[in-house]
């Protein structure tokens, strides 16, 4: 016991002298973590200083363990750089010049490097490869008249202007792609001085592609010049290009300190100062109301992703209370006046749009340039037999009466539930809709992949799919304008949001009319059109009853989000059995990317499979219909009225030429001669069938798969 005790005086003595001690412990350790963190940072500085130096003198001397001409060494094993392309677009022969010395130059370094005319290259085919290469590409372009990219470079810029703003693309497209732009031009032309670079420098950068430097502009005009000729100004930035090269080889990221603020480089401030002093006093001529960017620093573009990207969105109706200015931006600002003048939008926010007079556009279609190059059509070709490559997409409305959820257009058009701005006249509308789409499809011209005989044919348009964006049927002048079309032999597909039913009901014959059914009930209608009419789920009703009543062929399109519309079967063979339509087109919803519009995602996107569980559901719901046809690559199937299978045969597809002479009888006997769907039916191929081996792809045309492909890019 006594033991116990003297033990337990002794443990508790020692507690006691501790904790009276316990301010001289802390500090102690302390004193004992501070000092092993100054020896951690001393040693792991000493240890970056020596791995330098060491590099610098193995350089030197030549060995073959270290650096070598300013590229990595094989003992590294890691390829940095695998080798430079060299693109040019050129009229004169100066732009290929540059590219020949250039290459001299990058050989010097021993570094493989490739001399590419634009002209020779696919982007659509070969441009994704670069996102993984490890190689290096630099673009050498020169602007033309009025602005223009060369002949050479045509399509080069208009693909990539058009993927810039494809949703389908998505941001991040090129993402992995290092590049440099040394723009050639003249600075006489103030108005378009090196137009060409500064597009293709801000293009890839909307793409996600990374600049390994500051782009640079060559000058003709020798009074201008930085550096007295445009050769002179090449080869300052060929040095400066060849310092950077080395310096990726070595393994060095950023092209400076890393301490840049709003295009002001500390460690190569004079460099960048030089490059603004030049660009701003080439760009005096600019108003001030609007401003255009020419450069874009590191921190820039993050600060631009966190205000939205170059998915940003601006509604369109919005602009007359929020766009008094907006500095830097992607877009020029462009007034909206009152009685809706747009023609500064053509280029911005309406990209690869054509607007026509203040209220109608015109827009090349991806699928008529996949059919161009014999990459199959789209499912309008695969359902009713439409030649792709000459189909018009159109529009004499801009404006529409729905917010919808899903719009591809991400709103950017105008609202609004009545006509109220000036009017253009139908004949002015169709003229210059068709010289716009010829002049589109004649940039085709030369471009690698394409089949002469469309080429051809697509200069003659057939078709008209009056879905562009907007409500068509709310243009005043809509029976003159249709009646155009067929009068120039143009078949006529048009599509309405269902909030206009006396138009449709005084809506002339047209081939084939469309009715969007995005919804079941008046509470998911609402939640997914956001339509701006009080009545809406009245004239939605009222809609698809006038629709009943039409003769020609009539179309019901479905939209199916997950999560959103999927779940009301009932409620859609209730709809069906209301307007009679002949068709039903079920589609998976196409994902356009993020949006301040919109809080969809890709998982609202439902997978092909689950699109034809749905339709076989509903079919069973409808026994007057079966399904007839499917395009798989649209991710869509196509229900249709047994009337229209004749002898155990579908017949989904239209005579054209049958139409037009219809069409022509009844409007020479003043609407007298009726005609009705039936009489202008065509025998579906079997390829285009429900169940086929080919899922609705035409076997005359190769599919194509994009290389690279990270995302879904379906949708028409």
């Amino acid at each position: 016991l006594d033991v116990s005790m003297d033990t337990w005086n002794f443990s508790y003595t020692c507690l006691v002298s501790l904790w009276l001690h316990r301010f001289y412990i802390y500090s102690a350790v302390a004193f004992g973590i501070c000092v092993w963190i100054v020896v951690q940072f001393f040693t792991t500085k000493t240890k970056k200083k020596g791995k330098k130096s060491n590099g610098n003198l193995a350089s030197s001397e030549g060995t073959e363990d270290k650096l070598v001409n300013g590229y990595a060494p094989l003992q590294a094993r890691e390829v940095r750089v695998a080798g430079v392309k060299i693109f040019y677009g050129s009229q004169t022969g100066t732009a290929k010049r540059f590219a020949r010395d250039l290459a001299e130059a990058v050989i010097s370094l021993n570094l493989p490097v490739e001399v590419i005319s634009m002209e020779d290259y696919d982007p659509d085919d070969c441009l994704a490869e670069e996102t993984t290469s490890r190689n290096i590409c630099v673009f050498l372009v020169a602007t033309y008249t009025d602005g223009q990219p060369t002949e050479s470079a045509a399509w080069f810029c208009k693909w990539l202007e058009e993927a810039a703003n494809d949703f389908r693309f998505g941001k991040t497209y090129l993402k992995g792609l290092r590049y440099a732009v040394f723009g050639l031009g003249n600075s006489v032309y103030v108005e378009h001085y090196n137009t060409v670079g500064r597009n293709i420098d801000r293009w890839l950068w909307m793409l996600s592609a990374s600049r390994i430097m500051t782009r640079a502009e060559g000058d003709c005009n020798v009074a201008q010049s930085k550096h007295g000729s445009i050769e002179a100004d090449f080869e300052a930035w060929k040095a400066k290009f060849l310092n950077r090269l080395q310096a990726l080889c070595r393994g060095e990221k950023k092209p400076c300190s890393g301490k840049c603020k709003k295009g002001k480089c500390k460690s190569s401030g004079k460099q960048s100062k030089e490059i603004s002093d030049h660009e701003h006093g080439a760009s005096e001529y600019e108003n001030t109301e609007v401003e255009e960017l020419f450069e874009t620093s590191s921190e820039e573009e993050s600060d631009a992703e966190e205000a939205g990207g170059t998915n940003s969105v601006i509604d369109v109706e919005d602009l007359g209370n929020i766009m008094s200015h907006m500095k830097k931006s992607k877009v020029l600002l462009l007034h909206w006046v009152q009685n809706f003048k747009i023609d500064g939008l053509v280029h911005f926010l309406f990209s690869g749009y054509k607007l026509i007079g203040s209220h109608s556009g015109v827009k090349l279609c991806r699928w008529t340039k996949s059919m161009l190059r014999g990459r199959g059509g789209c499912y309008k070709h695969t359902f009713y037999g439409i030649e792709s490559h000459r189909c018009m997409e159109a529009t004499p409305s801009l404006a529409c009466a729905n917010k919808c959820v899903f719009c591809w257009r991400h709103h950017t058009n105008p609202v609004g539930t009545e006509w109220r701005w000036k009017m253009d006249q139908p004949e002015m509308i169709l003229q210059e809709a068709i010289e716009n789409h010829q002049n589109m499809i004649k940039q085709f011209k030369g471009v690698s992949g394409v089949k002469a005989d469309r080429f051809e044919e697509a200069m003659t348009a057939k078709h008209c799919a009056l879905s562009l964006v907007g409500e068509p049927i709310m243009y005043p002048e809509i029976n003159r304008f249709v009646k155009l079309l067929h009068q120039h032999s143009i078949s006529s597909f048009l599509v309405t949001n269902a909030q206009f039913p006396e138009e449709i009901r005084n809506l002339e014959p047209v081939t084939q009319l469309y009715v969007s059914v995005d919804a079941s009930t008046k509470e998911s209608l609402k939640r997914i059109d956001r339509p701006l009419f009080k009545d809406f789920w009245q004239r939605f009703l009222d809609s698809l009853k006038a629709l009943s009543e039409k003769q020609q062929r009539t179309v019901y399109r479905l939209t199916l989000v997950k999560a959103w519309n999927v779940d009301e079967l009932k409620a859609y063979a209730d709809l069906i059995s209301l307007g009679k339509p002949d068709f039903i087109e079920v589609k998976g919803v196409t994902y356009c990317g993020e949006s301040s519009a919109s809080n969809l995602t890709m998982a609202n996107v439902p997978w092909h499979e689950e699109v034809v569980h749905f339709v076989q559901e509903l079919a069973h719901l409808i026994p007057d219909y079966e399904i007839a046809c499917e395009h798989e690559h649209s991710n869509c199937l196509l229900i249709a009225h047994k009337k229209f299978k004749m002898d155990g045969e579908w017949c989904t597809w239209i005579d054209y030429d049958r139409f037009q002479e219809l069409v022509r009888e009844h409007e020479g006997s003043g609407g007298s001669k009726t005609f009705t769907a039936a009489d202008y039916t065509a025998r579906t191929p079997h390829w285009a069938l429900f169940g086929s081996r080919e899922r609705g792809f035409d076997p005359l045309d190769v599919r194509y798969q994009r290389k690279n492909k990270a995302r879904d890019i379906s949708g028409c």
